[in-house]
């Protein structure tokens, strides 16, 4: 287990992370997209369970029916992917760490809305959207609530 610490660009928002690797991932998708304003968003998984919000919790915006996104309200760093139910586990952005080093490039998600010729495959393993099960449930079930 590595404990590690990030922050928003202004300082108001810290957090404290215990993870149990280094792994991370490049997320494509149309949502990333926008909430990070650039063409993918790094991301890396934590339990709930083992983050704690040090000063205090970021803004959250529900980016979708299934899912909200949390962000400095100050400075405008983006700081997590969350589903609002469901999961025991959210991500927070690499670039939020104090020492994004630690992580490592596993795998992208999203691909099929990867802009062309600026992000090119570069080994990891790859996962469409609509091709990853738990999502494509999650989407079911929230079209199934409306």
């Amino acid at each position: 287990m590595n404990p590690v610490e990030g922050v928003c660009q202004c300082g108001a928002i810290r957090y404290v992370a215990t993870l149990a690797n280094g792994d991370a991932y490049r997320c494509h998708c149309r949502m990333c997209q926008r909430a990070t304003g650039g063409l993918a968003s790094a991301l890396f998984n934590v339990r709930r369970d083992a983050m704690t919000w040090t000063t205090r919790a970021p803004d959250r915006f529900a980016s979708s029916p299934i899912a909200r996104c949390g962000y400095c309200a100050a400075c405008g760093t983006p700081l997590t992917f969350e589903y609002i139910e469901g999961s025991e586990t959210m991500d927070l952005t690499v670039g939020s760490l104090d020492d994004p080093s630690f992580v490592r490039l596993t795998s992208h998600f999203g691909v099929e809305s990867r802009v062309p010729g600026w992000i090119p495959h570069d080994g990891p393993p790859e996962t469409r959207a609509d091709d990853y099960p738990p999502l494509l449930a999650r989407w079911t079930a929230a079209n199934k609530a409306q």
